[in-house]
């Protein structure tokens, strides 16, 4: 499976696991559940140090195209792969675990894990597109918040393809390690505290939380527009190669396509998330990863409204 960032309309970053960040929003794309490919078992219940240890021996793998997360509930560390990792490879990743290979749960997703860029309406910056996430303010300043892979690319934003009308410059950004970034509204009266769902109407967004396993949510970007789907996994690390490395991830079966990237993810009035990458497309379907919005909103110290 290969991950990918979402901007839409760049060149490949890296590796040709990498969509390329440079060209706008960031889609992560999947609405198949992976399939598991590989599954090792232990008569033994791990511990939690055990757990920790195989987790790191998976980031010590360093494999671009894989993400993974420990699922409490069954004692295990979750490894998606992407399309571009191969049987050696996974291999490579058991053998980093040692005597903790039997802690992991290698499954494969299709496609290539890539970084994607109201909320979920489209922004734009030099070559690039991305999606807007949320709307936020901290006193009377309003902000923007998108995904930082975003934000790295551009220091003036514009809420059209022709780039004559000004959303504002970048404030923050902060990519790898995390994915999220903050643009300045240059015009604090554009700033929607909705989220566009496509049809004509906006979602009202009231608050931030954080998501839950089986929490059905909604995604809104400006390549695909809404879908939904639920939460597989939290505290995801993504590895889109080149050494973009993300931690703290929600994991989802929400499809996403290049351009989705930074649009918003949440659960009925509630900001979840910023979209961050993933693989598949809407048609077939795939594995996306979005950055919590509550860590972004207590980074730059603003709320949404």
């Amino acid at each position: 499976m290969n991950t990918r960032r979402f901007p839409l309309g760049g060149t490949r970053r890296r590796a040709t696991r990498l969509i390329a960040v440079a060209a706008g929003l960031l889609a992560v794309t999947a609405l198949t559940a992976p399939t598991a490919t590989a599954e090792s078992t232990s008569d033994a219940a791990p511990t939690a140090a055990s757990l920790a240890q195989a987790n790191d021996a998976v980031r010590s793998a360093d494999i671009a195209g894989t993400a993974w997360y420990t699922d409490k509930a069954t004692g295990k560390v979750v490894v998606t792969v992407d399309s571009t990792v191969s049987a050696a490879e996974i291999s490579a990743i058991k053998k980093a675990a040692g005597d903790r290979a039997g802690s992991l749960k290698i499954t494969r997703t299709p496609g290539t894990f890539n970084k994607l860029i109201a909320g979920g309406q489209a922004i734009y910056t030099g070559g690039g597109r991305c999606s807007l996430g949320f709307n936020v303010r901290s006193g009377s300043t309003y902000y923007a918040l998108t995904a930082g892979h975003c934000t790295n690319i551009g220091s003036t934003w514009y809420t059209n393809s022709a780039q004559t009308t000004v959303l504002g410059p970048t404030a923050g950004s902060s990519f790898p390690t995390n994915d999220y970034g903050i643009i300045r509204h240059s015009n604090a009266s554009a700033a929607d505290g909705r989220v566009y769902l496509y049809n004509g109407t906006y979602r009202d967004i009231t608050s931030a939380g954080n998501a839950s396993v089986g929490q059905s949510v909604q995604r809104s970007g400006s390549t695909t527009g809404l879908h939904g789907g639920t939460v597989t996994g939290l505290n995801a690390t993504v590895n889109y190669g080149g050494g973009d490395i993300v931690h703290g991830l929600i994991q989802t079966n929400v499809c996403a396509e290049p351009g989705d990237s930074g649009g918003a993810l949440f659960s009925g009035t509630t900001a979840l998330g910023l979209t961050s990458g993933g693989s598949g497309n809407c048609s077939s379907g795939g594995t996306t990863f979005f950055q919590p919005v509550t860590e972004a909103l207590n980074a730059y110290g603003v709320s949404v409204f």
